[in-house]
């Protein structure tokens, strides 16, 4: 999702980039990244995406969520896929709309760029949104939402990268995130523990074993299969990669969605 918004609020605010190499044809990194039900597979900033329509022009209209516990997120989008090019490299561009008051994102727009390599294809997304939830949007957004959505957005990107290039579905890879995430927080509580009785009591022994799980959390490497955000780069390396396609200013907005309508969403 990136680009330019045009409204002043926006302009102020850093677009986020995010960039990925993955070792799978082009087509493969296409179709999971386009196609509107695999998508929501490996991208934890949608739950579903529900095509509306697609037009003459090819311009894509549909609908988007995000669940929470209790509660559903609701937005519209429009998107334009440009597949091939004289130089190899596709594009998709987008722009999306919410007027749920609960979304720290309101309206935004954003671009995919495809780039073909000797081994693969450099996938890159920016994007820049308006925040939601009013006042308190706008003050937490450069503090937590943006930086969360970065993070969100390069762990996807290595989800991703797993399944085109190992086949390792995206279920799997989130649950060996949590794992490694569970085992490395366990590690460092152990620590604490141990270090805490060993101060208490004085003795050398427990505060050693305490800084050793502590150490060993952080410095023993993630496996592979576990995603991780610094895998991406989070800083456009040339001046193209971090500008939208031109396409993306002829792009129609999406309309507001009617938050009064009833969801389909399947439990």
């Amino acid at each position: 999702m990136g680009g330019n918004l045009g409204r002043k609020d926006s302009a102020v605010r850093t677009p986020i980039y995010v960039e990925i190499g993955i070792r799978a044809p082009m087509e493969r990194v296409w179709t999971y990244s386009q196609d509107p039900a695999l998508h929501p597979r490996w991208d934890l900033r949608f739950s579903r995406i529900i095509p509306a329509e697609r037009n003459d022009q090819g311009f894509l209209h549909f609908r988007y969520e995000f669940r929470l516990p209790f509660y559903v997120i609701q937005g519209t989008g429009t998107s334009l896929g440009h597949r091939y090019r004289s130089d190899g490299q596709a594009t998709s561009v987008l722009k999306f709309e919410t007027a749920d008051p609960i979304s720290p994102i309101g309206q935004g727009s954003g671009y995919w760029r495809y780039i073909p390599t000797e081994d693969g294809v450099r996938f890159i997304t920016g994007y820049n949104y308006q925040p939601g939830m009013g006042l308190l949007g706008k003050a937490l957004d450069s503090w937590v939402f943006r930086p969360a959505l970065g993070w969100a957005t390069a762990i996807s990107f290595d989800r991703l990268r797993m399944w085109a290039e190992s086949d390792l579905d995206p279920k799997d890879s989130r649950n060996r995130w949590f794992m490694d995430a569970t085992a490395r927080a366990g590690a460092v509580l152990t620590g604490c523990i141990l270090l805490r009785r060993a101060l208490a009591g004085r003795t050398p022994g427990p505060a050693a074993l305490g800084l050793t799980a502590a150490a060993a959390s952080w410095i023993f490497p993630v496996h592979w299969t576990v995603p991780r955000a610094g895998r991406c780069l989070r800083r456009s390396p040339d001046p193209r990669s971090g500008r939208a396609p031109s396409a993306l200013a002829e792009l129609a907005g999406p309309a507001v969605p009617d938050l009064g309508a009833e969801s389909d969403v399947q439990e």
